[in-house]
C-alpha cells in the first residue's frame, strides 16, 4: 500500500504552485496590485503592503551590503512588532536562511543555539544584550544590530539606509528560508530547515484550513519566533489578508481584541482553545465577527464546546516540524479527525515491523512528501525514516473507510500499566473536563515491577479559587474511564512548564513519588 492519497481542496487560481515563483515574487505582485491594502495592523499603527515591500528590499539590500550571501545565516532575537516582520521578508528576498530565537531563551540554551547557528548576523532587541553578551563568549559574529523601539536605533537606521532598488541577489525555490530548532516537550531540540517551496506548501495549508477570504482579518498573537508565527505571516502575503497583531496571547483580553480588529479568523495551538474555555462565561462571548479557528492539537469534545459556546467553526489539521506546517487539514470532514493528507503528501499508518496496520487500527503515523522538495530537510540527522524512506512522525493514528485520519495520541507517551497500554493522551483529555481543572498532564513512573511497567502520576493545575481534593478527582475518573488508566498518584502545582506553543514540557515534571498523594495510601479502593 503506497499511502493514502490527498483529497480535493479548493486552490485559487491567484496562489502560486509552490516553486513556481518565490516570496520576493509573490510580494512584489501583491505591491503591484494591493499596495494600499494594510498588511499588518496593531494598536496604533499599520504597514501596507508598499511599506513591507520597500522597507523589506532596504532591509535586505543593507544586508547585503555588509557581506551577506547564499549560505550564511541571520539570526533575529526580536519581539512583536513591524521591523520584525519586515526582516523575516527581507532574508526572504534575498534568499538567505533566517533562525529565529526565542525571546525567552538564556544561559547554557542560548550559547549553545548561537554556537551551533553560527549566524553572520544578530538582530536583537537592545533588553536582550545582558543575555546575548553572557551568551555569546567566544562565538564570534560578523554583525551585531540591536533594535529599540525609539526610531532611531541600529536596526531603524540599517533599513532607511538602504537601497530601493531590487536587491542583486534573489532567492530560489529551493534554497532555505528557516533554518529553526524545535522547542520540543521531550529531548534535545531538533535542527531542521525548510526551503522556500515548503514554506509556501505551509502557507497553503494555512490558507485551505483557515477557508481563508480576500478581507479576511486574523486576530495574529503568535510569537514571530515560532513556526506558527512566520508561517502565518508568509501565508498573508498569498492572499489578501491582515495580520492584527497583539503583543501575546492573553486569555482574558483574547475576544475584546478580536472585536477590537474585527477579526474573522483565529489561530489556536496545543492548550489554547481549552485555556479559552476556562474563561467564565460572558452574555457577548458571540459577540464578535470571527468565522474559524483553524489549527492543531483540538480534542473532539474541545472543539464541539467552543463551537457551542463561541459559535466559531473549528477546523483541524495536523502537521509536524520535520514536514511542513500541514500535512493534512479537515475542512467539513468527520468531527475529531485532523483531515486528508495535502496534494504533496502521502501518508501511510504502520506497526512496528514497518507494514500497514488494517484500516480502523493504531499504529505509527509515517508522512512521505511526493517530490524530494517538498518536506523539510533535517540538519542534526535526528528524523527517522523507514526503509523506504517514510518519516517516523512518533504520533499514533487511524484511517477511517473513507480515508480521513484521526490522531490517537503520541507513541512516547504511550505507557504500560500491567500488561496494559495507557494513552496519556487519552486520560488527560478527560481528566481536563473536570469543572475545577485548569490543565493536567500524566507521565509514568517507576512501579517497581521492572522495566516495561508504570504506575501513572497526574499532574493537575486548577482554576483560580478552585478546591479539589485528591480522592473527589479519582472518583469523578471512575465513571470516565477503565479502572487501569486511572491515575496512582495526583500532584498539584501551580504552574506548567511550557514550550511557546503551550504545550506542556514533560520532561520537566518531577517523576519523584515521594511529594504527592497516593492511592494505596487513602485507603479507597477502585472499582473494577
Amino acid at each position: 500500500m503506497s499511502g493514502r492519497n490527498s483529497a480535493d481542496f479548493n486552490m485559487r487560481a491567484h496562489w502560486p504552485a509552490p516553486g513556481e515563483g518565490t516570496f520576493r515574487t509573490i510580494l512584489e505582485q501583491r505591491a503591484n496590485t494591493d499596495p494600499d491594502h494594510p498588511f499588518c495592523v496593531w494598536e496604533g499603527g499599520q504597514l501596507t503592503v508598499r511599506e513591507l515591500h520597500e522597507r523589506s528590499t532596504k532591509l535586505a539590500n543593507a544586508l547585503l551590503d555588509l557581506g551577506i550571501g547564499k549560505g550564511d545565516v541571520v539570526a533575529l532575537m526580536l519581539d512583536q512588532h513591524a521591523e520584525h516582520i519586515i526582516a523575516l521578508y527581507a532574508c526572504a528576498q534575498i534568499g538567505v536562511a533566517r533562525t529565529s530565537v526565542n525571546v525567552n531563551a538564556k544561559g547554557d540554551y542560548l550559547s549553545l543555539l548561537l554556537a551551533d547557528a553560527r549566524p553572520r548576523v544578530l538582530i536583537a532587541e537592545t533588553t536582550y544584550r545582558p543575555l546575548l553578551d553572557q551568551a555569546l563568549g567566544e562565538t564570534e559574529i560578523a554583525h551585531v544590530i540591536w533594535n529599540d523601539d525609539s526610531g532611531t536605533g541600529q536596526l531603524d537606521r540599517l533599513i532607511e539606509g538602504g537601497a530601493t532598488t531590487p536587491p542583486a541577489l534573489s532567492a530560489g525555490p529551493d534554497d532555505p528560508l528557516v533554518i529553526n530548532y524545535t522547542s520540543g516537550t521531550t529531548g534535545a531540540p531538533k535542527k531542521f530547515s525548510r526551503s522556500d517551496r515548503v514554506v509556501q506548501i505551509g502557507s497553503i495549508g494555512c490558507l485551505l484550513i483557515g477557508e481563508m477570504e480576500p478581507g479576511d482579518v486574523l486576530l495574529f498573537w503568535e510569537p514571530l519566533y515560532h513556526g506558527a508565527g512566520h508561517q502565518t505571516v508568509f501565508a498573508a502575503i498569498m492572499e489578501k489578508l491582515t495580520l492584527a497583531m497583539v503583543p501575546r496571547f492573553s486569555a482574558s483580553r483574547f475576544w475584546d481584541q478580536a472585536r477590537r480588529f474585527n477579526a474573522t479568523k483565529i489561530h489556536y495551538i496545543g492548550g489554547i482553545l481549552p485555556i479559552l474555555l476556562k474563561q467564565p462565561a460572558r452574555d457577548n462571548d458571540r459577540d464578535h465577527a470571527v468565522k474559524v479557528a483553524w489549527g492543531a492539537g483540538c480534542p473532539e469534545d474541545i472543539g464541539e464546546e467552543f463551537e457551542r459556546r463561541f459559535g466559531v467553526t473549528v477546523n483541524e489539521g495536523y502537521g509536524l516540524s520535520e514536514v511542513a506546517n500541514y500535512v493534512s487539514i479537515n475542512v467539513g470532514g468527520p468531527r475529531g479527525s485532523i483531515g486528508k493528507p495535502l496534494p504533496w503528501f502521502s501518508v501511510r499508518i504502520i506497526d512496528d515491523g514497518e507494514q500497514d496496520v488494517p484500516q480502523g487500527e493504531t499504529g505509527e503515523i509515517v508522512v512521505k512528501g511526493k517530490s524530494e522538495g517538498h518536506t523539510s530537510v533535517s540538519l542534526n540527522k535526528v528524523q527517522t525514516r523507514t526503509q523506504a524512506g517514510w518519516i517516523k512522525t512518533g504520533d499514533l493514528g487511524r484511517f477511517d473507510e473513507n480515508g480521513y485520519l484521526f490522531f490517537t495520541g503520541r507513541k512516547s507517551d504511550s505507557l504500560r500499566r500491567r500488561g496494559e497500554n495507557v494513552s496519556a493522551w487519552e486520560v488527560e483529555r478527560i481528566v481536563a473536563r473536570h469543572p475545577s481543572v485548569e490543565e493536567c498532564a500524566l507521565v509514568g513512573v517507576d512501579s517497581g515491577l521492572g522495566a516495561g511497567d508504570d504506575d501513572l502520576k497526574l499532574f493537575v493545575k486548577l482554576k483560580p479559587q478552585e478546591m479539589l481534593e485528591p480522592l473527589d478527582l479519582i472518583q469523578w475518573c471512575e465513571d470516565k474511564m477503565p479502572y487501569f488508566q486511572i491515575p496512582r498518584y495526583v500532584d498539584f502545582t501551580q504552574e506548567f512548564p511550557k514550550t511557546p506553543s503551550q504545550r506542556i514540557r514533560k520532561a520537566e515534571l518531577s517523576r519523584s513519588i515521594d511529594d504527592c498523594w497516593d492511592i494505596q495510601n487513602s485507603g479507597y479502593i477502585l472499582k473494577r
